[in-house]
């Protein structure tokens, strides 16, 4: 139970923190560009309000200017997200009535389709933004921790090409034309790839000299491209939980067991192990782990996705680390190339959303909450606090209607066609998204109410 609540509680502060931040963003567009703000509002409020506060207006002031006066602020007691309501905007309130009323110039719908454009994509801006700043101050406060090519003690995995010309899956770089390579980066490897020779460390004890042809490095850029790295870090499957109802779980895998085999195949890496895995989807198979040392074989179902129901150690807690200490103004760009590379990383997987077996993984807030550690961790709790605000800034960004994205298409085709889609298609189309995001939130949470009860 207290695991429970210490992932609840870290899920509702990092929700309140990108709910606040998104919505600030519409919200000070909205103020700089003189729209009113009618609600400003942490959660939602069916039926009742936790919170609220109404300013007095200023004595004086002008009733046609926007003042930050305008504005009831409150929480609400649903934590499913938030809601800035911008007068004058076919939004989720779906305020018909005041649609229907003349055209106010301080309102939304008043103001040049530029300025509506800038206040749609502000909340993912600022979410953009948000991830950019933690990522920045995480590198200042706790420094960044990698992973030399000696400590990965299970080496690299290297892509079709290169084992065509000599690398294979374990083998460790120690040099590149003599010159010593430190850990995995985008110098360390062109020096690699543009190197004549390349020698590695091969089952531990062997070292071995691998001659790379000329201009092989386009031959790799364009495996690259195609969504296959020259190499990665080999991942051991080291176990940090098992989902309830899984084939894991009802084995008695724990945490901290490493999978070395699966019906008597070596796995030694993560690559490995879901291969052999997929060859007895919807069987039991034997799957031998390491537990304090020691070889332990269980039979172990595994589900019609191929999957065994756990999670992974994160690969800093499976092999020693070092850790590069960053000054305040070195923080900064760090913060901006950790926040693309995070943007990347995840658009790049969004293919795999859309296949049967990505729609069965959807997860809902019991996925996400899991995401979080078991203990309180500052850094840990603001680590996963920024990747969500990099998906929340990916996902609202999506031409859906009802999101941010949707908005944003509707403004593009009215600067494009110098006219705007009718106030009936927009409160069909807000209503049709609206209702496609309910049934994919019902979704989602399904399938996590799902796989813990009857998996």
């Amino acid at each position: 139970m207290e695991t429970f609540l210490i992932k609840a509680a870290q899920l509702i502060l990092a929700f309140a923190i990108l709910v606040i931040i998104h919505e600030f963003g519409h919200y000070l567009f909205s103020r700089i560009f003189g729209v009113k703000v009618e609600k400003f509002y942490l959660f939602f409020n069916p039926w009742f309000t936790l919170w609220k506060y109404k300013p007095k207006p200023k004595e004086g002031a002008d009733p046609g200017k926007a003042s930050w006066r305008d504005t009831e602020y409150g929480i609400g007691w649903l934590p499913l997200g938030g809601y800035c309501k911008i007068a004058g905007m076919i939004d989720e309130s779906m305020d018909k009535e005041q649609m229907k009323q003349p055209a106010k110039p301080w309102e939304f719908r008043s103001k040049p389709a530029w300025q509506r454009l800038l206040i749609m994509v502000g909340g993912v801006l600022f979410n953009f933004i948000l991830a950019i700043i933690i990522y920045a101050g995480m590198v200042y406060a706790w420094g960044e921790q990698y992973i030399t090519f000696r400590d990965a003690t299970e080496g690299m995995e290297y892509c079709q090409s290169a084992q065509e010309i000599g690398f294979r899956n374990g083998d460790i770089p120690l040099a590149a034309d003599g010159e010593e390579l430190s850990y995995l980066t985008g110098d360390e490897l062109i020096k690699m790839l543009g190197a004549k020779s390349v020698t590695v460390l091969r089952d531990g004890t062997d070292t071995v000299t691998i001659d790379i042809p000329e201009n092989f490095i386009f031959k790799a850029n364009a495996e690259a491209e195609e969504g296959t790295p020259f190499m990665m870090y080999r991942y051991p499957v080291v176990i940090a939980d098992v989902q309830p109802g899984m084939g894991a779980k009802k084995a008695g895998l724990q945490k901290l067991d490493k999978v070395i085999a699966v019906d008597s195949v070596k796995a030694s890496s993560y690559t490995e192990f879901t291969a052999e895995l997929n060859k007895y989807a919807g069987k039991s198979v034997p799957v031998t782990v390491l537990r304090n040392g020691k070889p332990l074989t269980v039979n172990a179902e595994i589900d019609d996705a191929g999957k065994l129901g756990i999670m992974l150690a994160p690969i800093t807690e499976v092999y020693n680390t070092t850790t590069r200490e960053y000054s305040l103004f070195e923080s900064i760009p760090r913060g901006i190339s950790l926040g693309v590379e995070k943007l990347s990383s995840y658009v790049s997987q969004m293919k795999y959303v859309f296949t049967s077996d990505g729609v069965q993984q959807l997860g809902g807030f019991g996925a996400i909450g899991n995401i979080f550690p078991e203990k309180w961790n500052w850094e840990q709790f603001w680590s996963v606090t920024a990747f969500l605000s990099v998906i929340l800034a990916f996902m609202n960004i999506l031409p859906i209607p009802a999101l941010d994205g949707g908005h944003v298409l509707f403004l593009l085709y009215e600067i494009i066609a110098r006219r705007p889609p009718s106030e009936k298609f927009l409160e069909h189309a807000q209503v049709a998204g609206m209702a496609f995001l309910f049934l994919l939130l019902i979704y989602a949470n399904g399938n996590d109410i799902y796989r813990y009860f009857f998996k």
